[in-house]
């Protein structure tokens, strides 16, 4: 299921991640996210988030679609994956599977403009966004 990702991340689901419905609160989901697409991009800069340039991802827009509850006890998969690359932005797809229920619960799609931290602006997208696979 998960083959086509770069990235896949694995978070047990804790007791304390479900609200008052007895499933797992969908801001955990949102939060679970952040964690792969993390881990996407320290992957990509070699184990930093920004470059040399001071240059990192910054969420500008973001969904969930919620297939499927999750409670615990659950280990969850998450894969991340480049879809799309714009002139300002990269999209990044995170696919959400419960090993417990053997199935896709959630997917995630995130539009990533790079931030330069030192000029506090917009920057061009890095060459290493674009060109790794």
């Amino acid at each position: 299921m998960l083959q086509d990702y770069p990235i896949v991340k694995s978070i047990d689901v804790q007791w304390g991640d479900m609200d008052s419905a007895r499933h797992v609160n969908n801001i955990i989901y949102l939060r679970w996210v952040e964690s792969a697409r993390i881990a996407f991009f320290l992957d990509m800069n070699n184990g930093r988030l920004v470059n040399t340039d001071d240059v990192g991802p910054v969420v500008a827009w973001q969904d969930c679609k919620y297939i499927r509850p999750v409670t615990f006890p659950d280990t969850i998969l998450l894969g991340v994956k480049r879809t799309e690359i714009q002139e300002d932005r990269i999209v990044l797809e995170t696919k959400i599977f419960s090993k417990q229920q053997e199935r896709l619960v959630a997917i995630s799609n995130q539009h990533i403009v790079s931030y330069d931290f030192k000029r506090k602006m917009k920057a061009p997208l890095p060459l290493n966004w674009v060109y790794n696979d």
